[in-house]
């Protein structure tokens, strides 16, 4: 059964997806080491390390081997890390963008 975890909306400093996995597969108490689900996923510990570290994001092909693992779909996993690079995204300072007007569009939208 697949399972999908819904989102809200914007999210206040939403987690990296690679947190959920830690608190949630990789605990320490009894859950996978990092090492174990990487085999299990057939990826390389190292690119499993990364992504539950919050150093490297959630791929489309890690979202569909980790729906294939645990059940919670790919789409799930690619919108945690689309939360969780806007919301960083939206953080950053960037110069001021002037909104282009229809008059300098190609094709303009028809009113």
């Amino acid at each position: 059964m697949k399972t999908i975890i819904e989102r809200s909306g914007p999210m206040h400093n939403p987690p990296h997806p690679g947190a959920i996995l830690a608190d949630t597969w990789l605990r320490k108490d009894g859950g996978l080491t990092v090492t174990e689900f990487a085999r299990r996923l057939g990826v390389s510990r190292v690119a499993l390390s990364r992504v539950v570290n919050g150093r490297a994001a959630v791929s489309a092909e890690l979202a569909i081997r980790l729906e294939a693992a645990i059940g919670v779909s790919a789409e799930s996993w690619l919108g945690m890390q689309v939360d969780y690079d806007m919301w960083h995204a939206r953080k950053r300072r960037r110069p001021r963008i002037k909104r282009l007007r229809d008059s300098e569009t190609p094709n303009p939208p028809a009113t």
